[in-house]
């Protein structure tokens, strides 16, 4: 058992997708930092921002609200309430009126009933048992040499990959209607647009990451089951 661990090469495997994740939280960071210092002419904050994208699009009667935290910016369906961070609520900073746009698109999407936003929503509950036990029941497997746990720890990490592929099309669209409703209503000048799109573009290779990052680990998983197979 200790040998297998030890001469685990799959391992390798994820490194380049850790690599990228751990390179594109600092982009992300570095560029936010950067765009969060250049203000919009008209004074547009992120909150006023937002406002206006729902109003545009009949979403009067969703709500928005501050909430604490860095970059903790969310759209909650269940409440229909879009909740923006200290950071970006007031701030009339490219950066934040990017991000406030880019949540009023999830809004908007859900509204229009975009299907990856719906598709992503109903696996939610699927994904969270599957990311909680899937690792605990794949070792498990692993240790005491039950293929069949070792197959159910991979299916429900699946659904893990699953959720992120899901997720990819659903940021990318967001952050494209918010850009597109930047545009059309003329709230930034095409200078400031660029540095809205800057932010989102470098927060979309998070996710990107994050799907690399699991689908390399599902093939790792499968490897592994691969290989106690064949030394049956």
């Amino acid at each position: 058992m200790f040998g297998l661990f030890y001469y685990d090469w799959t391992i390798l495997l994820v490194i380049p997708a850790l690599i990228i994740s751990v390179w594109a939280q600092m982009k992300v960071s570095s560029t936010y930092k950067k765009y969060s210092t250049v203000y919009t002419r008209g004074g547009l904050t992120g909150a006023q921002a937002a406002r206006a994208i729902l109003d545009k699009n009949g979403l009067g009667h969703v709500g928005i609200e501050r909430v604490s935290g860095h970059l903790t910016d969310h759209y909650d369906p269940k409440a229909n309430v879009i909740r923006l961070s200290d950071s970006v609520y007031d701030s009339s900073s490219t950066a934040a009126v990017g991000v406030a746009a880019h949540e009023a698109g999830h809004a908007v999407q859900y509204a229009q009933h975009y299907a990856p936003i719906k598709l992503r929503s109903a696996i939610i509950p699927i994904t969270r048992f599957g990311s909680m036990l899937a690792m605990p029941l794949f070792f498990i497997g692993l240790i005491m040499a039950s293929e069949p746990f070792m197959l159910f720890g991979v299916l429900l990490y699946a659904t893990v990959a699953l959720f992120q592929l899901v997720t990819l099309p659903v940021e990318f669209n967001a952050s494209s209607r918010a850009l597109a409703s930047l545009d059309r209503s003329m709230m930034l000048t095409q200078e400031e647009l660029f540095g809205a799109k800057q932010v989102l573009s470098a927060a979309a290779m998070t996710y990107v990451a994050a799907l690399l990052t699991s689908l390399l680990t599902l093939l790792r998983l499968l490897l592994l089951v691969r290989g106690r197979s064949n030394r049956r």
